[in-house]
């Protein structure tokens, strides 16, 4: 009954503590979030032990850390940087805030209040009543004082009043005294309003405090530029992510699009700013009507999705928009549309401008992109080119190995690379089969390593990465694929731009920072237009399951669509199930749907390398660690004991070290037992003859000064021996139990 009272006492503080931390932040959310993380504070005072307290409080720290920061459980340790990023908009952000743009320090709102209610739970379950009332009236005033208005006086008698329960109800006999204590704080709540009102005590001036900033930014806001062109030559990502933009649109995960890279020069790819004419309709711009590759159903405006941007710190000419972009509001003067409906501004957008996009995009099943033929139209050659005005045959057309042959006795250089992508796609029956087979290849069954760093490429950057090197972030895989399968004889192009970012559905907000900034490939399918898909492993959750990678592809059903593929897309079905891609490997790579970042400065989208790991792994080395810093401070506590030269202090501490080990098995050894005593009580209970120890340890003791020091130090030996028996004694589970129990240190249970 005990057991279960003191977590039912704690939760009355942990919920106000909680509310008093949300009610820095309008409108207030995640309720059912913040009660949950509250029980989860409290529960673990339900154990009886003192260490088995100690550890579930410790797992439930580790377990509402990635809660509240909603981080992802095959990630969790990404849970530090965004504490620490609203550990840093805590002295910034204007309050009560919104926490829809400010979700990490929402996150730590969330995390103080569990660390409070934690914190009183841990001192009540100790039976340390003050310290537990001391960390409530901390935790629930702290807050108080960083946004005051009218009710603060409530909201003081309200914390008096629950701080008064706390002690009276945490006392040994507490049925008695909670009547006499609920007169007693009534009177003193009382008296403290009245006291709180009278002008000479109620000073704001005390509050002045609050106006420190013991972390301070640079004033200036921060602005984010990209440089939207292939960069092969590494990067480091920077540490602090910004908000570059946020997104009213629908939960459908979609990639925001910048621009596209539609020419490759031998080298890399680069823009190929084709001038479009854009018409007005119903007071937008429509980019569809003159795009001879946009499918028929693209020109319906019914058909588009509306996207509302708000830019945040994006200082770009680019017009980020939902890919594929097909219409804009308001009718931006002086901007340039290009093919494929990427618009140019002729000045850089700026904080705080709105503005609207529609986009078309399409989700065919794989049976209908299967189905699709290779019969292009004129308009979609241009994407075949492999070197400027240079394009290889399209898919499917008659003789195309000879024609193949004929073309690389010109143009030998990428002549490995076209062989490689025939080894991977084998003999495919449609362009779609080839695309899923390179997709999936490079993005897990190929061997490739994401690196933020790779080798030195030689001349041919994307050839060096395919056939040697294997190591490259999303401009070497996308940039890769793309040209693989233009040689294919399928038209496609490098786009650029954002992730989706992280979904708020309160809001209906995706938020995306600078860290979302990647590169993927889009393919043109015959009536379906442009298509994204994305080779990069770990980057991108495509809503569409026609991708492999998307979490609803299944290689099950797509299988009779792809007759003709090699085997290396076949394999994705195991890579599906324990949702990694890559190889099995210390470089192995792991999926998500929250994965990011970029690199700003130098210019250009990336993604970003995540190893592997788990919640349970973490917990497991979390728990390693504690217990070896345990046995640490009991090994350095009994050393340090022996660190005297006086022998009858070494023969007290001989006795000392016994009985913190007999402590530890859950054998108590009175503090005024005698060494006879002693061995009676081993013999008693583990049958252990111990009788040439406590000789040792009287002569030790009680012998004159000359021969209690060599007595001392038999009686060490003897110990080292006693302990060595009593060992083997005990058995496997008993010693592990003793290795981790708390009572040597005090901690009775």
């Amino acid at each position: 009954m005990r057991r279960l009272r003191v977590p039912l006492v704690c939760l009355v503080p942990g919920l106000v503590l909680m509310l008093s931390w949300l009610r820095l932040e309008h409108p207030q959310r995640d309720g059912w979030l913040a009660l949950a993380l509250v029980l989860l504070a409290v529960a673990p005072a339900l154990a009886p032990r003192a260490w088995q307290r100690l550890v579930l409080f410790a797992a439930a720290a580790l377990l509402a850390i990635p809660l509240a920061s909603r981080a992802p459980t095959h990630h969790p340790w990404r849970a530090g940087p965004r504490l620490w990023d609203g550990f840093l908009d805590a002295y910034d952000v204007k309050l009560p805030f919104d926490p829809s743009f400010h979700v990490h320090f929402h996150a730590l709102l969330l995390l103080a209040g569990f660390a409070f209610a934690a914190g009183v739970a841990l001192a009540a379950s100790f039976e340390r009543p003050l310290v537990a009332v001391t960390v409530f009236i901390v935790g629930a005033t702290w807050p108080a004082t960083l946004l005051t208005n009218d009710r603060d006086l409530l909201r003081g008698a309200i914390v008096l009043g629950v701080a008064l329960f706390l002690l009276a109800a945490l006392r040994e006999h507490p049925l008695p005294s909670i009547g006499r204590a609920a007169l007693l704080g009534a009177g003193l709540v009382a008296a403290a309003l009245a006291a709180a009102t009278q002008p000479a005590v109620a000073k704001s001036e005390f509050l002045h405090w609050q106006t420190w900033k013991p972390i301070s930014r640079p004033p200036a806001q921060v602005s984010v530029r990209y440089v939207w062109d292939a960069n092969y030559d590494g990067f480091t990502w920077p540490r602090k992510t910004t908000t570059v933009f946020k997104v009213q649109a629908s939960p459908r995960s979609l990639y925001w699009r910048a621009t596209t890279l539609d020419l490759f020069d031998g080298t890399r790819w680069a823009e190929y700013r084709q001038p479009e004419r854009a018409e007005l309709f119903d007071g937008r711009l429509d980019l569809t009507q003159h795009d001879s590759l946009a499918p028929a159903a693209a020109r319906n405006p019914a058909a588009w999705k509306k996207a509302q941007f708000e830019i945040a710190a994006l200082a770009d000419d680019h017009l980020v928009a939902p890919s594929v972009p097909v219409g804009y509001e308001p009718v931006f003067s002086g901007a340039d549309f290009f093919q494929g409906g990427s618009g140019v501004l002729p000045q850089e957008l700026e904080r705080g401008q709105r503005y609207a996009a529609w986009s078309y995009s399409p989700h065919p099943t794989a049976a209908a992109l299967a189905a699709t033929g290779d019969d292009y139209s004129r308009a979609a050659l241009p994407y075949l080119e492999v070197y400027p005005s240079v394009a290889a045959p399209p898919f499917g057309t008659p003789r195309r190995e000879a024609a193949m042959r004929r073309f690389f006795a010109a143009y030998p250089n990428y002549k490995p690379l076209y062989a490689q992508a025939r080894r991977v796609v084998g003999n495919a029956q449609s362009p779609y089969a080839a695309v899923l087979a390179l997709e999936s290849w490079l993005r897990g069954t190929g061997g490739f390593t994401y690196t933020q760093h790779p080798p030195l490429a030689r001349a041919e950057p994307l050839l060096d990465f395919v056939v040697r090197t294997k190591r490259g972030y999303c401009q070497h895989f996308a940039g890769a694929m793309t040209l693989m399968l233009r040689y294919l004889g399928i038209p496609a192009r490098v786009a650029e731009g954002f992730t989706s970012g992280v979904y708020d559905p309160q809001t209906k907000t995706w938020t995306v920072t600078d860290h979302d900034a990647h590169a993927w490939v889009e393919v043109w399918f015959e009536r379906y237009g442009w298509l994204p898909f994305d080779p990069t492993p770990g980057r991108g959750s495509l809503s569409a399951a026609y991708s492999v990678s998307s979490p609803d592809f299944r290689v099950a059903s797509a299988q009779r669509f792809i007759s003709g593929v090699a085997a290396s897309l076949l394999n994705t079905a195991a890579l599906h199930q324990d949702l990694s891609f890559g190889e099995k490997s210390p470089g192995v790579i792991f999926r998500g749907t929250d994965i990011r970042p970029a690199n700003p400065s130098s210019g250009g989208p990336f993604g970003i390398q995540h190893r592997g790991g788990s919640l349970g792994k973490l917990l497991a080395i979390v728990l390693a660690l504690a217990v070896g810093l345990l046995a640490l401070v009991k090994a350095t506590r009994r050393h340090l004991r022996y660190a005297t030269p006086d022998p009858r202090r070494q023969a007290a501490a001989c006795r000392a070290d016994l009985r913190d080990f007999l402590a530890d098995q859950r054998i108590r050894v009175a503090p005024s037992a005698a060494p006879e005593e002693v061995a009676a009580l081993l013999r008693a209970e583990l049958e252990v003859d111990a009788g040439r120890f406590t000789d040792a340890l009287t002569a030790a003791r009680f012998a004159p000064l000359a021969d209690a020091e060599p007595a001392a130090m038999r009686a060490r030996e003897e110990l080292a021996r006693l302990r060595e028996q009593l060992r083997r004694r005990l058995g496997i589970i008993r010693r592990v139990r003793g290795l981790v129990s708390l009572r040597s240190l005090g901690f009775t249970g």
